[in-house]
């Protein structure tokens, strides 16, 4: 399964003096880089590649690692569930890009 999913803190101290999360999403990021799995993160969204627990698993890990930036979490997820599958994380752009150069 591929996740795509956006984490960030709201509420008490979340925003840095320029209204800027990105020290709340670095923790998220982090994360995500170190369990391992097939990522990619982009200026609005982190994509995930693997099996349903452990991606959920870090999902759950990256938006506790938020949780300390104010006194709630923001979370928006969107899955590609297609058991039997993996490497759509770039298999999928490499079509999509073959799709363009045809």
């Amino acid at each position: 399964m591929i996740v795509a999913f956006s984490v960030a803190p709201s509420g008490g101290a979340s925003a840095n003096d320029d209204g800027s999360v990105h020290d709340a999403v670095a923790a998220a990021v982090r994360v995500v880089r170190e369990s391992g799995l097939p990522n990619r993160t982009s200026s609005m969204f982190t994509e995930l590649e693997g099996e349903w627990d452990e991606v959920m698993a870090v999902v759950k890990a990256a938006t506790e690692a938020v949780l300390p930036f104010g006194n709630r979490v923001s979370l928006v997820l969107k899955a590609d569930i297609r058991p039997g599958y993996s490497g759509e994380l770039a298999g999928k752009i490499e079509r999509l890009e073959a799709a363009l150069d045809a």
